[in-house]
């Protein structure tokens, strides 16, 4: 073996190097392949504007696991990376920049707009895509893929045109959640609900023709008053029975408005009497409708109030508020005011607070496709894992509203919608503005301004970046996919999308299953965020302790679905791993280069420890496996170190040492066979968590193989049944155990070497003892080993432990000297007798119990406690010692 490892294992020197060796060798891309079964994943597509963050790095360590899982088993394995454009993200950061060079957005115009835009995309989109080779990605990057690419624009163009045919696309005006600061309609599924202090403003409205008599209504936004078209009460509300049709004075305003009866009015909650403002919140807008009431917009899209309000045009919402308060007060029409903390429903990128506000849109109708997608999931087309997501997908599925796609930003999709300047009609085609309009022949058409919303095309990604509407021999392979892996918190906002989306336009589900992780938190528990500062960067963890450890560490203890807290402690301890799997295969590898290996299994020489790793690692593959399967991935890492550390580099090298070390014992090829193909099976269940440290390790192990890669993933194999010998070496490792504890209770040093008796009257438990004698030299401190059926020849004083199938016994005088230790113990004793009289003393004292720190009494109390307890073990000894 003429390469040899580095004496210290160290990360950065290696890690870029094998990826770049991997990128070279094209082991990441995947091509049509009649001859193998396919497996694709498509990565959720980070946004162009991101950077990477921990939720990244966990969510992509999971997908990179399974690819290379996946290669190894052999399969045609398809990772399809790419970008989002995220549009509301990058018009701001544009625009930010853009403003730093005083350029304004509007006086540029759209198309200038749009250059700045894709020479950012250009200089800056891809950095998160390189940031993500650095946590060992092995994603097919020859075919990454943009949202707004060619391939992808033609595939959102075609969706639109279909569902507009269909019937399910429309233009309207309903209410939508507005955000003044990104002037910019937003999805549900944008809105972020905030619990803030707010309060309730009661206001007295007039009974016209009723003089001192007035209805009281609790308002959370005084300020949409001025947009009231009714107040409405429960018809089988009693109290206000006498007043339904009757007519209100709307204060601060010249405006009538009626009384209505309409059920949605809770009687029991406030005062029982309802404002309907149908412009500015969605329930009224429903109550609006059934009652024909008036639509009164009383924003402008910045969130100032507009010139329908009179004095208070012009101010901003909640400075109109102050004011409108102000004057109810003088007018003697405000009640009281109650603090009351509700729920504010936020903008998830720029955090303002969200307008409800009608508005002309473009929206999908969502009844069909959202029961298609219903129905995928309840029969088994789709599963959620773990299982307990599938409800969450349903309820959303059930109480989903028409989708509001249209956007008022320049960055994304444009509406392919041209609507003609001379007659009104709306031409929605494909391939451009066309030529005349339909209806009237006019040549004057204007395209509609919006663009889409950036979920429509991110929905259809797992079959646009397939080359879908062209029936594409990738398309036909690799579609659909197999997993989507995602946070719990894109579930609504994409999974579902895909789902709907890939079942209208493919007739398939886009995925069969999708593995739901949870969040990664600091160490607190808290969500990690810019505002707490408590973000971790994966590329600093990277830095200091090696992709490896970073990917072991999110994936240590991970269990679908379930949040994981991040620990410095838990990288250094993954990274001590790291150490311990590079230093153990350095020993191996020198002890290979001394010896001759047999290129086969030597059957005849495998010692009873060479066939008990061997059935280990044999069930282990069975196992991970197993696991790997049913995406239980912590379970199967885990599962993987505890062999590796334990079993491998505690137990079986530590067995094997005495044979590596003789010149003349027979079976050292077996034993230095069996280190190889153990180790060399171990790495490949290692590598799709640890891929660096392991290719590494194992190209250095198997010189002649190009990367472990491209390896066969390791499978149970009859050649390694050795269920019998497992059991055996399994009873002496228990022996072996209860030695240690003996030991380490009398503290004999681990140099002291003493006799060693097994004691048991089956003859093949001492068969089985015979035969591992060897092992209790090297790891229980023996001198010798007598296996016999009785206790003859065994001293009285003899200290024993006892395991299920024998008795274990040790000479007490072999493991203790008795003068020394009796010296020892009596020195201990004169130590203990006088830390106890100080002890009393000080608690004894008055002084000290009154004056001292309630903490620096505890302490000693408890010194006292332990001098005590430590004070009888010593005396129980010296006594047994004395005997």
């Amino acid at each position: 073996m003429s390469k040899e490892l580095a004496k210290t294992y160290d990360p950065k020197g290696l890690e870029d190097r094998l990826y770049q060796k991997w990128l070279d060798k094209g082991y990441f891309h995947a091509t049509v392949n009649p001859n193998k079964k396919p497996f694709t994943i498509m990565m959720p597509p980070p946004n162009v504007t991101g950077q990477l963050h921990m939720g990244h790095a966990l969510d992509n360590t999971m997908q990179d696991i399974l690819c290379r899982f996946k290669r190894m088993e052999g399969y045609e394995v398809l990772w399809q990376p790419g970008t989002d454009h995220a549009a509301i993200a990058t018009e701001v950061k544009v625009t930010n920049m853009l403003k730093e060079q005083g350029i304004d957005k509007d006086e540029i115009g759209r198309e200038k707009f749009l250059e700045h835009c894709w020479e950012w995309k250009k200089e800056y989109g891809g950095r998160i895509n390189s940031q993500l080779r650095k946590i060992g990605s092995s994603a097919d990057w020859e075919r990454e893929r943009f949202t707004m690419d060619e391939g992808c624009s033609k595939a959102v163009e075609e969706v639109f045109c279909r569902l507009y045919e269909k019937g399910w696309i429309y233009k309207g005006s309903r209410i939508i959640n507005w955000c003044p600061v990104c002037q910019t309609s937003i999805s549900d599924a944008e809105v972020e609900y905030q619990e803030q202090a707010g309060h309730f403003w009661h206001i007295n409205y007039p009974v016209v023709g009723e003089e001192g008599r007035f209805v009281e209504i609790a308002t959370t936004r005084p300020e949409t008053l001025l947009g009231d078209t009714a107040v409405a009460v429960n018809p089988e509300d009693e109290r206000y029975t006498d007043i339904v049709g009757k007519m209100l004075k709307l204060p601060l305003t010249d405006r009538e408005i009626p009384v209505i009866a309409d059920a949605y009015v809770d009687k029991e909650f406030g005062t029982g009497c309802v404002k309907i403002t149908p412009a500015h919140d969605p329930n009224d807008f429903e109550v609006g409708k059934r009652h024909n009431l008036e639509e009164i917009n009383i924003l402008n899209d910045d969130g100032t109030m507009n010139n329908k309000c009179g004095k208070y045009a012009g101010m901003d919402r909640y400075e109109a508020r102050k004011a409108m308060v102000e004057d109810l007060e003088k007018l003697g029409l405000l009640v009281k005011v109650v603090d009351h903390v509700h729920n504010v429903g936020t903008h998830d990128r720029c955090k303002t607070t969200v307008e409800p506000m009608i508005k002309p849109q473009w929206f999908v109708k969502m009844a069909d496709m959202a029961a298609a997608a219903s129905e995928a999931e309840k029969n088994g087309e789709v599963n959620f894992i773990p299982d307990r997501f599938s409800k969450i997908y349903q309820n959303w599925l059930n109480n989903i509203h028409d989708w509001c796609i249209s956007r008022q930003l320049w960055w994304g999709h444009r509406i392919p919608a041209y609507t003609c300047d001379d007659c009104g009609e709306i031409t929605v085609v494909r391939g451009g503005m066309p030529e005349k309009c339909p209806k009237c022949g006019s040549t004057h058409l204007t395209q509609d301004p919006d663009t889409l919303d950036t979920w429509f095309s991110s929905a259809l990604w797992p079959f646009s970046t397939l080359g879908w509407p062209e029936k594409t021999p990738e398309f036909d392979y690799f579609y659909p996919t197999d997993v989507l892996v995602t946070g719990y918190d894109i579930i609504f906002f994409w999974v579902i999308r895909m789902v709907f989306s890939a079942l209208e336009q493919t007739k398939q589900v886009p995925f069969h299953h999708v593995l739901i992780h949870g969040l990664v938190r600091d160490s607190q528990g808290r969500k990690m965020s810019k505002s707490l500062g408590n973000g971790i960067d994966p590329l600093e963890v990277i830095d200091k302790y090696g992709a490896d450890a970073l990917r072991l560490t999110l994936m240590t203890g991970n269990a679908p679905g379930n949040d994981m807290r991040f620990y410095w402690e838990r990288v250094e301890a993954s990274r001590n791993f790291a150490n311990k799997v590079w230093n153990a295969s350095r020993f191996i590898m020198m002890n290979l280069e001394k010896a001759e290996v047999p290129s086969k299994m030597p059957k005849d020489k495998l010692t009873l420890a060479d066939k008990w790793i061997l059935s280990k690692v044999n069930t282990l593959a069975t196992e991970v496996t197993d696991n790997m399967d049913r995406y239980e991935l912590g379970i199967a890492v885990q599962k993987v170190y505890d062999f590796i550390w334990e079993e491998f580099c505690d137990w079986y090298i530590e067995m094997v040492k005495p044979r590596l070390y003789s010149e003349t014992d027979e079976t050292k090829g077996a034993a230095l066979w069996t280190l190889k193909t153990v180790l060399g099976n171990a790495l490949k269940l290692l590598h799709p968590f640890m891929p660096f440290i392991t290719e590494e390790i194992y190209c250095t192990l198997n010189p002649d193989e190009d990367s472990i890669m491209i390896a066969a993933w390791p499978k149970e194999t009859e050649d390694f049944a050795y269920a019998e010998d497992e059991a055996a070496v399994e009873m002496m490792k228990e022996a072996v155990r209860s030695i240690r504890g003996v030991r380490t209770s009398m503290n004999v040093p681990p140099s002291k070497k003493a006799s060693v008796f097994v004691v048991t009257e089956d003859a093949a438990v001492q068969e089985t003892f015979k035969n591992g004698a060897v092992f209790f030299g090297t790891l229980a401190g023996a001198s010798e080993v007598h296996v016999q059926a009785d206790k003859a020849g065994i001293a009285d004083d003899a200290v024993s432990a006892v395991i299920p199938q024998a008795t274990i016994y040790i000479p007490f005088a072999e493991l203790v000297d008795l003068e020394k230790e009796i010296a020892r113990l009596t020195k201990e004793e004169e130590r203990l007798t006088k830390e106890i009289a100080r002890s009393n003393g000080m608690l004894g004292n008055p002084n000290f119990i009154n004056k001292a720190p309630e903490a620096k009494v505890q302490a000693e109390k408890e010194k006292l406690a332990n001098y005590q307890q430590m004070m009888e073990q010593v005396q129980t000894r010296l006594e047994q010692l004395k005997k």
